[in-house]
């Protein structure tokens, strides 16, 4: 009886069936990169703005000032006065009540010198010139509070690292299509309640809601695609970031046209409900079927794939044996039980954390200084794009393992030059920098692949989800590591990039080479792994795994 893979190859490992729900779910990376980077324009500085003086408003409306003309009488003393302040961050500690006349604002200043006006603290009440231009002017994320605005993303990686956990678990249990769709829903709605929260404690609930959710569609769809196409196709899992980087150049448009915080949120929020129609035409995963004792409902899949392929399963594909391995809820245990699975396990969770915490920590450095932030962060994202087609090119050629270790000690030598650059040619610096950032991509986007091909069917949705947690992880600690170490040395966090990068560069060459293996259905297939190039490859294609058809 022929096995899982050798059915696929016949009902057609690549076909039409698999190129439309592969386009389809590749969508969700667009909306994915939505939601990754939306902070940079919700959380965008509103413009110029100061601290109203109590009374200001009602006296603003007495004497018929515009806004321009209250901002001059309320910080041109300050500025007159106290040179250094702005009026942003403090004001002058008095009252406009209804004593004070439109033509005697000096009054309440008393007896005080011009480089003596008594001065407060400025809490609660701010004036923009852009009010709701972004959640910094809509919930006053400035001076004091300006934390606040790292906390939003900090809680949306949050969200991410406790829906990889558990949503990857729930997939493996209840299903990868189910998890998909409920949290494409939960998306959508987590969306929009955070467009209109009422104040900042409800919008970082439902944004680490969001998060939650949205890691949730990220992995279950990249899961999907994997399983549904042949071992010499998974490489569209590569394809799927390119969809990302899509989302990364389409979002300063988004930004650009709509003007408000809440359009944005809302723009990017509303195309995930348009996934729910994938109910029609995105089937459960055939391989996850095998594995929870539904041979019926896999092998009509099966003809289903076949019949839009335009190809024919023969008669005798009728009985479906299922996997000799027990099927039971994932745990942890279940990934470093046995040597290999341990080793992999391990190695791949110091890959995501090393992925995640310098792509980030570059993009942070080179950041978007001065000029046009929609124009840069459009040219940010399109540097991602030869990350992707270098992967295209090399990974069915040579293998997985040796491009993953090259990007990362690339992008590890990368740092290491930059940090020691002069300052006085900043071009070669960015060159040099942006090579890293490079090669940190293509090692991003590898361990997706890789990841997903090391893990048996029975634990592969919960170990990726697992693995790349410490990908959110990463993504917490990144900002904290990169201004810590830049208040002691400017280029100090490049050297610890540089040390993590390498290290984790020698470390994925002890993994084993996937190019062109069956995806493992067993623990036991994982254990037969080896990490020398080609060895197992050619002796899985010709012996049947625990799951026959």
């Amino acid at each position: 009886m022929p096995s899982f893979d050798e059915v696929l190859k016949e009902a057609g490992e690549f076909g039409r069936f698999q190129k439309r729900v592969f386009f389809l779910l590749c969508q969700t990376g667009v909306t994915f990169s939505f939601l990754f980077a939306s902070v940079v324009f919700l959380g965008q500085a509103p413009g110029d703005y100061w601290c109203r003086i109590p009374g200001a408003a009602e006296l603003s409306e007495r004497c018929g000032w515009t806004l321009e003309e209250e901002r001059n009488f309320t910080v041109l003393p300050l500025r007159l006065g106290n040179g250094s302040s702005g009026g942003e961050c403090e004001r002058l500690d008095i009252v406009w009540d209804a004593s004070v006349s439109c033509a005697s604002l000096l009054v309440p200043y008393g007896n005080h010198s011009a480089g003596n006006l008594p001065l407060t603290p400025c809490h609660d009440n701010w004036a923009y010139e852009q009010p709701h231009s972004s959640i910094v002017s809509e919930y006053n994320l400035v001076c004091g509070n300006a934390w606040m605005l790292d906390l939003s993303q900090a809680i949306l990686n949050l969200g991410f690292l406790a829906g990889a956990f558990t949503l990857g678990y729930a997939a493996d249990r209840y299903g990868r299509i189910l998890i998909y769709l409920l949290s494409c829903l939960g998306v959508g709605i987590c969306g929009i309640i955070v467009a209109f929260a009422p104040n900042f404690t409800v919008f970082l609930i439902f944004r680490f809601l969001q998060g939650v959710f949205g890691k949730g569609t990220w992995m279950t769809c990249y899961v999907i695609v994997t399983e549904i196409v042949g071992s010499d196709q998974r490489i569209v899992g590569i394809v799927i970031q390119i969809f990302f980087t899509l989302g990364i150049m389409i979002l300063p448009g988004i930004a650009y046209l709509v003007p408000t915080w809440q359009g944005i949120q809302l723009a990017i929020s509303l195309p995930n409900f348009l996934f729910l129609l994938y109910y029609w035409v995105v089937p459960e995963s055939p391989r996850w079927l095998l594995t929870r004792k539904k041979g019926e409902k896999a092998l009509k899949i099966m003809h289903s794939i076949a019949k839009h392929n335009g190809k024919y399963l023969s008669p005798h594909y009728s009985e479906i044996t299922i996997s000799n391995e027990e099927v039971s809820n994932p745990s942890f245990l279940d990934l470093v039980r046995t040597p290999r699975m341990r080793r992999n396990t391990l190695i791949l969770m110091y890959a995501w954390f090393t992925s995640a915490l310098i792509y980030q920590g570059l993009v942070m450095r080179l950041g978007i200084v001065g000029g046009n932030l929609y124009l840069d962060f459009f040219i940010s994202g399109a540097v991602e794009l030869p990350a992707a087609l270098l992967i295209l090119v090399t990974i069915d050629r040579i293998g997985r393992r040796l491009p993953f270790a090259i990007s990362n000690i690339v992008a590890g030598i990368a740092c290491l030059i930059t940090a020691f650059l002069p300052e006085d040619i900043p071009w070669l610096k960015t060159t040099v920098a942006t090579l890293g950032r490079l090669g940190i991509t293509m090692a991003f986007e590898i361990v997706y692949l890789v990841n997903t091909e090391l893990y048996p069917t029975t634990l592969r949705n919960f170990g990726v989800s697992l693995c790349s947690s410490l990908c959110d992880l990463g993504g917490i600690i990144a900002p904290f590591l990169l201004f810590r170490l830049a208040a002691i040395w400017l280029e100090l966090p490049l050297i610890i990039f540089s040390i993590l990068a390498v290290i984790c560069g020698l470390l994925v060459l002890l993994l084993p080479e996937t190019k062109g293996i069956s995806l493992p259905e067993t623990v036991e297939d994982v254990e037969q792994l080896s990490s020398h190039f080609g060895k197992c490859g050619k002796k899985r294609k010709h012996q049947a795994t625990n799951s026959y058809i």
